[in-house]
């Protein structure tokens, strides 16, 4: 994919392929965007053929918060773009990509983010902003069992 920063392709409702380009400067993002929506789409599977991001009783605490953030489309974007960045499904996968950004410990990871932030990109929101979303994509995986458990080693 070229035009666009990642896309996750479906065939019949099964997962085919991430796809993330390395022309918008977003590689980390992207995978991790697209990623995001590989978790919501296998977790909806559940539900029929609903995404987990907008049914999903799991999620209603992170939809209440996502629904407070601000949108970072520009002026004069069609309605369904905007539509569509604003979907449950999209905000999920942004929302799913800043918080492994910035809560990963990886000062890579980290750097990359803080760059997109710099730059004041449309795909990420202002840390302050973000916040409490970013808590509520962590309760969000740790009450489906997704979220990665640290395990203090003794020296």
């Amino acid at each position: 994919t070229t035009s666009q920063s990642g896309c996750y392709r479906l065939r019949h409702g099964d997962p085919v392929d991430l796809r993330v380009s390395r022309r918008h400067g977003r590689v980390a993002l992207s995978f991790l965007h697209e990623l995001g929506h590989l978790v919501d789409h296998q977790l909806g599977g559940e539900l029929g053929p609903n995404w987990a991001s907008g049914s999903h009783e799991a999620f209603a605490d992170w939809r209440r918060a996502a629904k407070e953030l601000p949108s970072r489309l520009p002026d004069g974007v069609g309605r369904a773009r905007r539509r569509y960045f604003h979907s449950a499904k999209e905000l999920w996968a942004r929302s799913y990509a800043q918080t492994v950004l910035s809560r990963s410990g990886d000062a890579w990871l980290e750097g990359h983010l803080a760059g997109l932030l710099e730059i004041d990109d449309v795909f990420v929101w202002p840390v302050a902003e973000f916040a409490p979303v970013a808590d509520e994509v962590e309760s969000v995986l740790d009450r489906l069992g997704l979220a990665r458990r640290r395990i203090a080693v003794a020296a």
